[in-house]
């Protein structure tokens, strides 16, 4: 059922109801939420009935942004059922009764699963993803699927970040004119115009990073295996993970915590329980960064003199709270783009082999290759872009291959021994802090994007973990922070990552309300 049918949804179950009568849910906090539910403030339905109105109001009219795909017409029946149950005295947990969007690469047994592509239009799982599972045992209510860069972005030569044939093009919170950086588009715009409590997107390279500070907000993307990507449309079994995006530093913990577990049919998992930590938001306690070391990577720096200026601020207040900062030009000696595209177009054929195997008889095709033939066959499919990667990795001989088990070995080697590790060793470093990117482009289907900068691809072709923060804004536009480090070092990211939320209050909500 399309977000265009969501006050008919609403008006069916319950008839008319003043925007006043409902909970003002804009920029509310997932603590928030829950100490009004405790209270007696609201309860879940009516939270829920609020999401569902700004999704109207602010997605499907207003600014239009579209980043709404799919509204799931049982949600206030969960919202009831989770009344029901607190009611009774039994809370499930800190997600209980707060609702999320997940982007539309991650499955839904209840909702169509499509990656924002015709070729899948329609296409329901047999089963949830598993961190979908976590959610709805964890108490959660999701609203509906996000927008998103079709095919999380990897199918062209080049592509409008936030486009996708099947639901349109995703428009920037702050500026709809503007691109809202992909390909978790959708997640980040519907995060920044409180159209959920919380959304979940997905990364392989700044997929999370990118549209977070594109439009405001934290994301976070988890080491490669701290959360499971079965049910997950895949590009990159290297480097893809979800990861959730957020208002505050302090709800990404939080719900990073909730969904962190051992998935014995993700083999990446296996290390979680030595690493994980029961509750991430005991990290959000530093006073300061005394006694810290943080590397400042410079090399994406002189692309945006105004960026520039704004990062060199940022480190002055890291500086201010006690770390010392240690400049970094490279992290990568060598260029490894190269190994890194290969990896990808190797790993999306055989990923999607396996995805359509695991819808079984629900799949509208057998494997790549049919989905191929598939778009090859219908003229529509290549109008606007080429789908060029897509038919490079058709090409491709699988993961036994040669090519690929030598570019894979070169690209780790280089990112993780060689680049990350080598780094943080050398100086002696907790985290290394970037600017995330630049300021959201004018979209232009014609031509494509217009990316200045980045920081995204050395966390992202080791598989480690990043999380952006609110920078500062360019004229109106925001921009993030990026702080990165070694597998599994998360907490010292959300510690550092808070403070500096904590210190700058950066955070501006566009302008809607």
């Amino acid at each position: 059922m399309r977000h265009l049918t969501v006050f008919s949804i609403l008006l069916l179950a319950f008839g008319t109801l003043a925007a006043d009568e409902l909970p003002d849910v804009s920029e509310k906090s997932i603590a928030e939420l829950r100490a009004g539910f405790d209270r007696g403030d609201f309860t879940i339905t009516e939270v829920a009935r609020a999401y569902l109105e700004r999704i109207d109001a602010i997605d499907s009219n207003g600014p239009s942004l579209n980043s709404v795909l799919t509204v799931n017409p049982e949600a206030l029946d969960v919202a009831r059922s989770l009344d029901r149950e607190l009611a009774e005295g039994r809370v499930r947990g800190p997600l209980h009764g707060i609702p999320v969007l997940l982007k539309d690469n991650i499955d839904t047994s209840d909702l169509p699963t499509t990656a924002g592509s015709k070729l899948l239009e329609g296409s329901v799982p047999p089963e949830d993803a598993f961190i979908v599972a976590r959610l709805r045992e964890a108490g959660a209510v999701i609203l509906g699927k996000s927008n998103l860069s079709e095919w999380a972005n990897f199918h062209s030569s080049f592509s409008s970040s936030g486009w996708s044939r099947l639901g349109g093009q995703v428009r920037n919170a702050y500026d709809p004119a503007r691109n809202p950086c992909g390909s978790s588009s959708g997640s980040a715009v519907a995060t920044a115009a409180s159209l959920a409590a919380f959304t979940i997107g997905t990364e392989t390279n700044g997929s999370i990073v990118c549209p977070a500070q594109a439009n405001g907000i934290v994301g976070l993307k988890p080491t490669v295996g701290l959360w499971s990507r079965t049910g997950i449309i895949p590009i990159s079994q290297t480097k893809d993970s979800a990861g959730p995006m957020t208002r505050t530093v302090a709800d990404a913990a939080l719900v990073l915590g909730a969904l962190a577990a051992v998935d014995t049919e993700d083999p990446a998992t296996a290390p979680v329980d030595d690493h994980r930590s029961e509750d991430y938001t005991r990290y959000l306690d530093a006073d300061d960064l005394k006694g810290r070391r943080i590397g400042f990577y410079t090399e994406p720096l002189g692309n945006h003199y105004r960026v520039d200026a704004v990062t060199h601020q940022a480190i002055e207040v890291l500086r201010e709270a006690g770390a010392e900062i240690v400049e970094i030009e490279q992290i990568t000696r060598e260029n490894i783009n190269a190994e890194s595209l290969e990896v990808m177009l190797h790993e999306f054929r055989a990923g999607m082999d396996a995805y359509l195997h695991r819808l079984g008889e629900h799949a509208r095709h057998a494997d790549y290759d049919a989905l191929i033939e598939a778009m090859r066959s219908d003229p529509a499919e290549t109008a606007r872009f080429d789908r060029s990667l897509m038919f490079m990795a058709a090409q491709r001989e699988g993961l036994d291959s040669e090519d690929y088990r030598n570019a894979l070995s070169r690209m780790l080697t280089q990112a993780r021994e060689e680049g990350i590790d080598r780094v943080m060793d050398e100086y002696e470093l907790d985290a290394i802090v970037s600017p995330s990117g630049s300021p959201a482009w004018m979209t232009d289907l014609t031509l494509g994007d217009n990316f200045k900068l980045s920081s995204s691809s050395p966390s992202a072709r080791a598989g480690y973990p990043v999380i952006t923060v609110p920078m500062g804004q360019i004229d109106g536009l925001p921009v993030g922070l990026s702080v990165f480090g070694r597998a599994w070092s998360e907490p010292i990211l959300i510690e550092i990552a808070h403070l500096y939320e904590r210190r700058t209050g950066h955070r501006q909500p566009p302008g809607f309300d």
